[in-house]
């Protein structure tokens, strides 16, 4: 898994932006949601914030705007970096590394709140990888810190086996752009092969970019059960006609670790 998706994430790193039809709009609008989830839970004071598959910074960014002590950290090194320079350029810091959320190079007790978004835990295909993601995750969180998790709907996605996404059209200042991706089921009905398809201008043409990974269709329950294992509480989903984000969101507490 880790060569394969490492290599997606750093050839999508330059283009990544492509997927939004206003990259900072999505940034100002997804920090807000979960910016109002971490103040909610921990109180109106800054907090310091692990985003432990940052990519090139779309949560990242808004909540260091939004006055969070933030450090980004992800599987890719090329979109990591990108984080840190798109950071600096939009006013705030950003420190950032390369690391797989499966082995975090951070102390125990480092972070109040640990930020995985963006369906980013699907690219982890067994439930030992899961569960050594959600261990780590648990880890570097303060006691009683706050982790928050956004997945696609797979309740509903392994049911309805959708073969393809709509397309999205991005009006970026390098121009215009169309994402949409093909999904090809496996036999299991619970992991799939995505072709990632961008099409961007290139002299007065179209060229056509595409990219594979697979991922784990990963339900609520599943993810429900294995982050009560790696040792979080009041593990709660925010559906998106209550939470406002694009994504269901998991949050959890961290509890005491346990004694030796």
């Amino acid at each position: 898994m880790k060569g394969s998706a490492q290599d997606f994430y750093d050839s999508l790193a330059a283009d990544y932006h492509r997927i939004f039809p206003d990259w900072d709009a999505s940034m100002t609008r997804q920090a807000a949601v979960l910016d109002a989830l971490v103040r909610r839970e921990l109180g109106a004071e800054p907090h310091r914030l692990l985003d432990c598959a940052c990519g090139i910074g779309t949560q990242a960014i808004g909540l260091a705007r939004a006055g969070h002590q933030v450090v980004g950290s992800d599987l890719s090194p090329v979109a990591a970096a990108r984080a840190a320079v798109e950071a600096a350029a939009r006013g705030v810091a950003l420190p950032t590394a390369a690391a797989d959320m499966r082995q975090l190079p951070f102390a125990p007790g480092a972070f109040d709140v640990v930020v995985c978004a963006d369906n980013s835990l699907a690219h982890l295909l067994s439930a030992r990888d899961v569960a050594a993601a959600l261990r780590e995750m648990r880890r570097v969180l303060t006691h009683d810190g706050l982790l928050l998790l956004t997945l696609r709907d797979y309740d509903d996605l392994r049911r309805t086996r959708p073969v393809s996404t709509p397309p999205q059209l991005s009006h970026g200042s390098d121009g215009r752009s169309i994402t949409f991706q093909l999904w090809h089921w496996h036999a299991d009905g619970e992991r799939y092969d995505q072709e990632y398809f961008q099409l961007v201008p290139e002299g007065g043409g179209w060229e056509v970019r595409v990219r594979r990974i697979t991922s784990w269709a990963l339900t609520r329950s599943e993810v429900t059960e294995a982050a009560t294992a790696a040792g979080f509480t009041d593990v709660t989903w925010h559906m998106l006609d209550a939470s406002g984000f694009y994504q269901p969101v998991l949050t959890g507490r961290a509890s005491a670790p346990t004694p030796c």
